[in-house]
């Protein structure tokens, strides 16, 4: 039996979403192909060429002959140059190093657990799916204003999680806790699933800059039986419950309550949308951490496009996270900035297109990257040693696959040091060839999202790492 789910991408040159895509669907037989790697600079890579394009007035280049020459940030030498040769050094020193330099640079630093926050469980466990899962429904509110920024939390686990096992001794054996993945998605929870009893949630509208009702469905989905039938529990909520994914957002989400005095906005060192979203990840955790029935220390997150370098940035900022898998998260997420392909970092900084989805002083370095103190495959390091996979499209130019690939590449020394795999290859796999070792790299022959045969691929990951 074939199950499917629809899944969605969201980053055209316009920024409108775009893309809707299916997965859970059977893998492809696996092809091999080989790629020239020099790290540093490139040579040649499997994405073919293209003509160059435009957006927002600045050029995009598709021709990897002009990706340009670059050096890497030394991930394992800390600012006073002295190298990392030990997991304590890593942890101790280089990797905090690395994280202040992310929140200082790129995303933006983010409070903690917000001391007023409390979780009403409004739907506790209502047998959903013809009794193949237990529905639990939450509100995490963020203060003590109950009219505030607040988020609903969708959990799906499968029928029977929590009972306990069979045991030939005693009937019933202890209650086992089970995994869960935790989607961020694009939609509301009710347009999200095929669940009638599913709150009507709410979405943000741009051009009323206001939330409102969520009546008809979405962009993308989830089929949750097949993770369920897998064994683990499926989890999701909308990212603009957080905080708008627009320009001018402040004053509507959850970071207008950490602005000082008179501010209006941020710090230019202070979180931008993307952190406020990986943020509202950490709040899920949160609940999940008081509910017996998921456990708690083997939770994966997963995101697509702007919302695959939100689960990179929370998977390197939150270590209670255990594994990210990443989809398409180009510029701004796994794609080295360095190179001089697809989008940029002044593509994204351009003011009518993302801006606030980063900390002010990421436009810094917009007309000098090579100077920029970090990239992409020091986010990937940070992570390590817990799994991730970034899954990419062939023909997703703009997400620059092939610079996925070589931050993966580069931050396989810091797995290696903490006794994990890499990618242990310079040679960039084919279409449909994964490669899932504690780093997983996997590339559709599509374009921006997730394709039918990702699904599998997923699940497969996800069964490697996380399964008892």
């Amino acid at each position: 039996m074939k199950a499917h789910v629809r899944w969605v991408g969201a980053n055209d040159h316009s920024g409108t979403p775009n893309v809707i895509h299916r997965f859970w669907e059977p893998v492809p037989l696996r092809l091999a192909v080989s790629i020239l790697l020099l790290v540093g600079g490139v040579v040649r890579a499997q994405i073919t060429d293209s003509p160059d394009e435009s957006a927002a007035g600045i050029p995009v280049n598709y021709t990897e002959a002009k990706a340009g020459q670059y050096t890497l940030p030394d991930v394992l030498t800390l600012a006073d140059g002295t190298p990392v040769r030990d997991a304590a050094t890593w942890f101790e020193k280089r990797r905090p190093e690395i994280v202040r330099l992310f929140e200082e640079n790129q995303y933006g630093r983010s409070p903690g657990r917000p001391a007023d926050m409390t979780f009403d469980v409004f739907d506790k466990a209502t047998p959903a799916f013809e009794g193949k899962a237990t529905r639990r429904q939450v509100t995490i509110y963020f203060s003590k204003d109950k009219t505030g920024p607040k988020m609903d939390l969708l959990v799906y686990l499968p029928a029977g999680a929590g009972k306990g096992t069979p045991n030939a001794k005693c009937g019933v054996g202890a209650p086992k806790p089970v995994p869960l993945l935790l989607n961020l998605g694009f939609g509301a929870n009710n347009t999200s699933v095929n669940d009638p009893n599913v709150k009507i949630g709410t979405v943000w509208d741009r051009k009323q800059k206001q939330r409102v009702p969520a009546t008809r469905r979405g962009f993308g989905g989830l089929n949750v039986l097949p993770v369920l039938e897998k064994g683990f529990g499926i989890a999701t909520f909308n990212y603009t419950d957080v905080d708008p994914d627009a320009l001018g957002g402040i004053p509507y989400g959850v970071r207008k309550l950490y602005l000082k005095d008179e501010q209006t906005e941020p710090a230019p060192d202070e979180w931008g949308s993307i952190a406020a979203w990986g943020w509202g990840l950490s709040r899920a955790i949160d609940y999940f951490e008081t509910d017996k029935d998921v456990d708690a220390k083997r939770i994966a997150i997963m995101g697509v496009s702007r919302l695959g370098k939100t689960v990179l940035w929370a998977g390197a900022h939150d270590t209670r996270i255990a594994l990210v898998i990443a989809s398409c998260s180009g510029e701004g997420g796994a794609a080295l900035s360095r190179r001089n392909y697809g989008e940029t970092i002044k593509h994204l900084v351009a003011p009518t297109r993302y801006p606030y989805q980063f900390c002010a002083n990421y436009a810094t370095w917009a007309d000098k990257v090579n100077e920029f103190p970090i990239d992409a495959h020091m986010l990937i390091a940070l992570i390590a040693p817990r799994p991730v996979l970034l899954q990419t499209g062939y023909t997703d130019k703009w997400s620059d696959p092939y610079g996925e690939f070589l931050a993966a590449v580069a931050a396989g020394p810091v797995y290696r040091l903490l006794g994990k795999q890499g990618l242990d290859t310079d040679k960039m796999p084919a279409p449909g060839e994964p490669i899932l070792h504690t780093v997983g790299f996997y590339m559709h022959a599509g374009g921006h999202g997730s394709a039918p045969t990702d699904g599998p691929v997923f699940l497969e990951f996800l069964q490697m790492h996380l399964q008892p």
